[in-house]
């Protein structure tokens, strides 16, 4: 049992699969304040107006998005709806609906679809798109970028920011560099020099917590990181380190998967008072235990369960979750789950989730035996058409 106390009419084109040395053409696109976005798109009364989408601030919800005029009052996701309030007495608070925003992703990917078949979703808000083969606009990724903004602009009537980036690591940081509404690019030849001031925090994969201790060690930019070998990375920030050495210098081979599968499934609920002792703790599970049931079975057949683990939030905020081996998800299990993290932290908690680790029993898909050989192929056709 482990425990963690810190918890148009366009045609698509067929991008490569491969990792190879040729720099890839990778986009990351990112909706704008998504859900608060398509709330203003269809109520055009609350335009101008600071809007957020969270739940009710009289039953301790809290904000899972909003626009800029919120944001410009200091409100922020994972903010408490009340708190939220507070700092914006004029603010909006829309209960969300993710079904409408599952419609408005699927409409927004049908848009991406005419530019490539290598797409990535991350969310229902963001994904990645590899276009290093397209044939569409000379193979520039800047003006695939620029058009697939543009008809989600005119179609989908929200705004979309982008980076475009040899790979995705870069791409990402990129899409944020001139939110909202922006483009930013990071060529081949201008990795060295983006990198060297950028911050460690941008880092993906460090937090507060790894990036306080980068500091304590008087690192603060990749050139900072770029300085240490990869013995003493893998001293200071262990397993993370190797990967560090890598990224602090902008490379990332990982490649676009558009088959990304599921590695876990769970349900949480905030409660409208402290569960303040353990049977309270306990008779929370039979109502978490149906939403979960009903998620499983929305999963195709080819997930198998090989964990179970519990969440709890604390009053203070701070979480903790708990979890051990399992294929099957009985009550007792999260029972047991629940007592070991009463007897670790025994206070009261404003929010208890429970979910299932997944395993995909899917067959992996066979790699290209010659990467190098296809895209050399495809090359020689774009010339030849030229």
């Amino acid at each position: 049992m482990l425990c963690n106390p810190d918890n148009g009419p366009l045609r698509a084109c067929k991008a490569s699969q491969s990792m190879t040395s040729t720099p890839r053409k990778i986009i990351h696109v990112d909706c704008d304040c998504f859900y608060a976005a398509v709330e203003v798109r269809d109520n055009p009364a609350l335009r101008g107006r600071p809007v957020a989408v969270g739940g009710d601030p009289g039953r301790r919800g809290v904000i899972a998005t909003c626009n800029y005029e919120a944001r410009r009052d200091g409100v922020r996701s994972a903010m408490p709806s009340s708190q939220a309030l507070r700092l914006c007495p004029d603010l909006v608070i829309l209960k969300p609906d993710f079904d409408k925003y599952r419609r408005v992703s699927a409409q927004i990917q049908t848009i991406f679809k005419r530019f490539t078949d290598r797409i990535e979703p991350l969310s229902l808000d963001e994904a990645f798109l590899d276009v290093s083969d397209c044939e569409q606009f000379q193979n520039s990724a800047t003006r695939i970028a620029e058009a697939l903004r543009q008809q989600v602009r005119e179609e989908i009537r929200i705004t979309v920011s982008a980076g475009v980036a040899p790979n995705k690591f870069l791409a990402k940081i990129a899409s944020d560099w001139r939110k909202p509404d922006g483009l930013f690019v990071i060529r081949p030849e201008q990795i060295a020099d983006f990198v060297a001031t950028l911050p460690v925090e941008k880092i993906s994969g460090v937090g507060r917590v790894t990036a306080d201790k980068m500091h304590s060690h008087g690192l603060r930019t990749c050139t900072d990181l770029q300085a240490l070998t990869r013995l003493e990375l893998g001293q200071l920030f262990g397993s993370f380190g190797e990967r560090l050495w890598h990224l602090c210098r902008g490379e990332d081979d990982r490649p676009v998967q558009n088959s990304r599968r599921r590695k876990s499934v769970s349900v949480e609920r905030t409660f409208d008072e402290n569960l303040s002792n353990l049977p309270r703790w306990l008779g929370a599970l039979a109502a978490l235990e149906e939403d979960l049931s009903r998620r499983l079975a929305r999963l195709d057949a080819h997930y198998l369960v090989h964990g179970l683990y519990i969440k709890v939030r604390y009053s203070d905020f701070t979480s903790a979750s708990c979890e051990t081996p399992g294929a099957v998800p009985e009550r007792e299990v999260f029972e047991n789950l629940l007592r070991s993290q009463w007897q670790r932290r025994p206070e009261a908690i404003r929010l208890l989730g429970i979910g299932l680790r997944l395993k995909d029993a899917l067959p992996a898909r066979q790699q290209d035996l010659f990467p190098e050989e296809k895209r050399a192929a495809l090359a020689l056709q774009r010339a030849s058409r030229s």
